[in-house]
C-alpha cells in the first residue's frame, strides 16, 4: 500500500455545534441516540467511488481539470490499486461507514469480456483485503452499462442480443462481487435504457427485454442466496431523451407489469427528482406509499440548469422534509444515504473533496435532527389526521373496502341529501409551523 493524497489527514471527528474547525462534524454525532437508535444507523452514509475517486473534473464543455496520481500511472491495474488505497484513506479521514462502486470505477476495461472480468475480480479481492483493516463496509455495488460505445443503444434494451448477453454476464459477476464483499444492496441504473427517437425504437420489445433482464437478476439473487435488496434508480432523461425508469410512479408501473413489485425497490436521487419535475420529498413519499423505498443518493441539482450537476446537498429545508418522509416510512432499512455528488470543476485540491463530504454529512445530520423533532412534536401528524378524520367513520370505510357498490353509495348520498362545503387546507398555518423548526 502506498502513501496517498489523504494519508496525512487526520480523521474528522464530532466537535459540536460551536466548533470553528471546518474539518469537524458539528451535527453528525454518529452515536447520538435519535428516535431510539444511533444517528449513524439512521443515515448510513456512503462515499461514492465514481465521483470521489474516478471523476476527473471534465464536463460537456471542458477537458479534465483533476489529474490524481492514480490517473497518471502507466499500468492501469497499478493505478486501480493506488486508487483503492486512496479510497480507503479517504474513508478513514471521513469516518464514513459505507462506500459504493461501479465495476469500471474499481477496475479498468480489458481487451475483451474475459479480460475485463479478470481485472474486476482481481480488484474485488484487493478491496476485500483492504476492508479487513477498515471499518468501512459496502452499501451497494453496480455495473457501468452506459459509458462504453457498445451501450450507446442501451444494455438490456439494445437491439443487438449480444449486448444483452454481455450485460447479463457483467451484472452476474458484479452481483457475485457485491455478495462476496458483504454488500447490502445491488443497484441497476438504466443509464441508456431509453430512446432518442421513436423512428428507430420498438417500445414494446425494449420494455419486454428490460423486464426479462430484471427478472433474470432477481432469479439469480435468490439462486446465490444474496440477502440484500435489488434496487432501481429512476432518472427521466440525460443521456437519452426519454428513459424507461422516468420516476417513482413510472418504475412502479413497470414493476407491476412484469410481476416484480415485491422483489425490487428504489434508490432515489435528489437531482434526478428535479429533472423529472418533482421534488426529492415527492419521490420519497411516493415510493413509501407504494412500499418500494430502498435507499437514497443524496445530492442536489441546480434549478437554473437542465442537467445532472450532482452537487453536494446544502438546502436544509428540502433535505429535512425529504428525511421527514424517510422517518415516516420507517427508515431506510438496508439502504443508506450515498453521496452521489461531486466537487466542482474548479475544486482541484484534495482537501476540497474532504470539505465537501464533511459539509454534506453535517448538513444531512442537521436536517435529520430537524425532521426527527417535527415527528416528535406531532403537530403535523395531528393536522393530517384531522384533515382525513371523516374517513374513520364506518360508512366511509365501507366505501373503500368494497362493501358498497356505486349504486349503494349514490343512494346513500341521495338519502342524506348531501351538500358538502369547502374546508380550508390550512397550508399557510402548516408552513408557519414547520418554519419554527429551522
Amino acid at each position: 500500500m502506498s502513501e496517498t493524497l489523504f494519508s496525512g489527514m487526520p480523521t474528522v471527528r464530532y466537535a459540536g455545534p460551536d466548533s470553528r474547525d471546518p474539518l469537524s462534524y458539528r451535527y453528525y454525532d454518529a452515536n447520538r441516540i435519535v428516535l431510539g437508535k444511533p444517528l449513524g444507523e439512521h443515515l448510513r452514509f456512503a462515499c461514492a467511488y465514481w465521483h470521489s475517486l474516478a471523476m476527473n473534473g471534465s464536463d460537456p464543455f471542458g477537458t479534465p481539470s483533476l489529474m490524481r496520481p492514480w490517473m497518471r500511472t502507466a499500468d492501469p491495474m497499478q493505478g486501480a490499486r493506488e486508487k483503492a488505497d486512496a479510497a480507503f484513506d479517504l474513508f478513514r479521514v471521513l469516518d464514513v461507514p459505507f462506500f459504493t462502486f461501479h465495476d469500471r470505477d474499481i477496475a479498468p476495461e480489458g481487451e475483451d469480456l474475459r479480460g475485463s472480468l479478470s481485472n474486476f475480480h482481481e480488484m474485488v479481492d484487493y478491496l476485500g483485503a483492504r476492508m479487513q483493516t477498515s471499518q468501512t463496509r459496502l452499501l451497494w455495488g453496480t455495473a457501468n452499462l452506459f459509458s462504453h460505445p457498445r451501450f450507446m443503444a442501451g444494455a438490456a434494451t439494445n437491439p443487438d442480443p449480444d449486448v444483452f448477453a454481455y450485460s447479463a454476464a457483467t451484472v452476474k459477476h458484479c452481483l457475485d462481487a457485491t455478495k462476496t464483499l458483504g454488500g447490502d444492496n445491488y443497484v441497476l441504473w438504466g443509464g441508456r435504457e431509453g430512446y432518442e427517437t421513436l423512428l428507430n425504437t420498438d417500445l414494446r420489445r425494449e420494455l419486454d427485454q428490460l423486464g426479462r433482464f430484471l427478472s433474470l437478476v432477481v432469479e439469480y439473487k435468490h439462486k446465490i442466496g444474496f440477502a440484500g435488496q435489488i434496487l432501481i434508480e429512476p432518472k427521466p432523461k440525460e443521456p437519452t431523451a426519454h428513459q424507461y425508469d422516468f420516476d417513482t410512479a413510472t418504475v412502479y408501473g413497470f414493476l407491476q407489469r412484469y410481476g416484480l413489485e415485491g422483489e425490487v425497490k428504489l434508490n432515489l436521487e435528489g437531482n434526478h427528482a428535479l429533472l423529472a419535475g418533482h421534488s426529492f420529498e415527492h419521490e420519497i413519499a411516493m415510493a413509501a406509499a407504494f412500499g418500494i423505498l430502498g435507499s437514497l443518493d443524496i445530492n442536489r441539482g441546480d434549478p437554473l440548469l437542465g442537467w445532472d450537476t450532482d452537487q453536494f446537498p446544502m438546502n436544509l429545508n428540502e433535505t429535512a422534509m425529504a428525511l421527514y418522509h424517510v422517518i415516516k416510512a420507517g427508515g431506510l432499512g438496508l439502504g443508506g444515504c450515498n453521496f452521489d455528488a461531486k466537487i466542482r470543476r474548479q475544486s482541484i485540491d484534495p482537501a476540497d473533496l474532504v470539505h465537501a463530504h464533511v459539509g454534506g454529512m453535517d448538513h444531512c445530520a442537521r436536517a435529520f435532527l430537524i425532521a426527527a423533532a417535527i415527528v416528535e412534536d406531532g403537530q403535523l401528524d395531528a393536522a393530517l389526521a384531522e384533515r382525513y378524520a371523516g374517513w374513520t367513520g364506518a360508512g366511509a370505510r365501507e366505501m373503500l373496502k368494497g362493501k358498497m357498490t356505486l349504486e349503494a353509495i349514490a343512494a346513500a348520498a341521495e338519502d342524506r341529501n348531501l351538500s358538502p362545503q369547502p374546508r380550508s387546507g390550512g397550508q399557510e398555518r402548516l408552513e408557519n409551523l414547520l418554519s419554527r423548526f429551522f
